[in-house]
């Protein structure tokens, strides 16, 4: 019996063992699992903040280059605009001539002129002329000096107004009112009501008219400051010649001709201003005269008288 018993022990025994020992091995097996998990956790979780960092210092690359293209893409700073004009006084013995040479002057310069005034002698020669030129603002300073040297330079003066801000803003102002045009085209077409339509042209209409003037004035400033103005008086000047005789015979005879001349004159006024005078005097002379003659021979009467006895 003993025997049998143990027989029948040993085999439990061994099925324990069995089940002890599988179970070692699965907890062994899943703590090996679980291990690794954790490791491709760690690997991933440490991928995963190498990406990060990656990526945010990607995003710090591309907003410094983004930021360098933004400052490189900024315009320039916006151009001086400059109305400039000039004056030019101007005195030559040959005005015709030096009229020529201020007209190749503009030529050369592409500009034109704008406006011209020319005065004339009794014989025909040029004795004034007034110019007002138009020369490209690049050219001002070279122009003018070109101007001086054409004859002889009486007067030289220039002037300079920055309307650089004015500039900029009919730009912005072009720009905005341009758009609120736009905006006002819009609402008209999706306008169904009358009364709105009515509304909405009547505000078309408005802002139409104020970018007509905006237009007009930035046409107005592109025009004065691309076209310098420069205007040129040139004055006719008289000069002596060598064989002019001041002095002498011919000289003394020349004066006192003026002078006899100067005293007829005189004297022919004189006469013209006591004529009338005359004339009521020759008048009031008529009726008076026999009178005169009648108290005459009165007087006369008594004195002869005495002589007769």
């Amino acid at each position: 019996m003993t025997p049998s018993l143990r027989t029948r022990r040993r085999p439990g025994l061994r099925t324990f063992s069995v089940t002890l020992l599988g179970g070692l091995a699965l907890a062994i097996a899943l703590a090996g699992c679980t291990g690794g998990s954790d490791e491709a956790s760690a690997d991933r979780a440490m991928s995963g903040g190498s990406a990060s960092d990656a990526g945010a210092a990607s995003q710090r690359e591309g907003g410094i280059a983004t930021a360098a293209d933004t400052v490189s893409s900024r315009p320039p700073a916006a151009q001086r605009s400059v109305i400039s004009k000039g004056t030019v006084v101007l005195r030559s013995t040959d005005v015709a001539g030096a009229r020529f040479d201020v007209r190749q002057i503009v030529d050369q310069y592409g500009g034109e002129v704008s406006e011209e005034q020319t005065d004339t002698d009794r014989d025909g020669e040029v004795v004034s002329a007034h110019l007002v030129l138009r020369i490209p603002a690049a050219d001002f300073g070279e122009a003018m000096a070109d101007l001086e040297d054409v004859a002889d330079l009486r007067f030289s003066g220039r002037s300079a107004e920055d309307v650089t801000t004015e500039v900029i803003d009919t730009r912005v102002r072009l720009r905005a009112q341009r758009r609120s045009i736009a905006r006002i085209e819009t609402l008209l077409d999706r306008a169904q009501d009358l009364r709105d339509i009515v509304l909405i042209e009547s505000q078309l209409t408005r802002r139409q008219a104020d970018l007509d003037s905006l237009e007009q004035q930035a046409a107005y400033l592109e025009d004065q400051t691309s076209l310098a103005s420069i205007t040129v008086d040139v004055e006719h000047e008289r000069v002596a010649t060598d064989d002019e005789d001041r002095t002498g015979f011919l000289a003394g005879l020349s004066a006192g001709w003026h002078g006899l001349v100067a005293v007829a004159v005189a004297l022919a006024t004189a006469a013209g201003a006591l004529l009338p005078w005359l004339g009521v005097l020759v008048l009031l002379a008529l009726p008076g005269w026999p009178l005169l003659q009648w108290l005459r021979r009165r007087r006369e009467a008594p004195a002869e008288a005495p002589v007769e006895a």
